[in-house]
């Protein structure tokens, strides 16, 4: 039996484009708002928004609304649930790599 998960197994949640690119961003920072994770991601705005509700909905985010001075201002970090599954999927996704390289 192999020593690895197929991509067809990953975590589906982060395995698509722009919640990877979303929750990558996120792992390297305590948290971001919403036009650093717009820059950072070049994902438009309607995609990152319903990107990240689904991301929240499944707890890998936690999403603050606010306002910094009149601004609003929409902050995003990743939840403890949400770094364990980013770790898990990175271990996944070496180990398939590896086993094909």
């Amino acid at each position: 039996m192999a020593d690895f998960t197929l991509p067809s197994k990953f975590d589906r949640m982060i395995h698509q484009p722009a919640r990877l690119a979303i929750i990558a961003v996120l792992a390297g920072c305590e948290s971001a708002d919403f036009t650093y994770l717009l820059n950072a991601t070049e994902i438009n705005k309607g995609t990152l928004s319903k990107n990240l509700s689904a991301l929240e909905d499944v707890a890998y985010v936690e999403i603050t609304k606010g306002y910094k001075g009149k601004i609003p201002n929409t902050s995003v970090k990743l939840t403890a649930k949400g770094r364990r599954a980013f770790a898990k999927y990175r271990r996944q996704h070496r180990r398939f790599i590896d086993s094909v390289g």
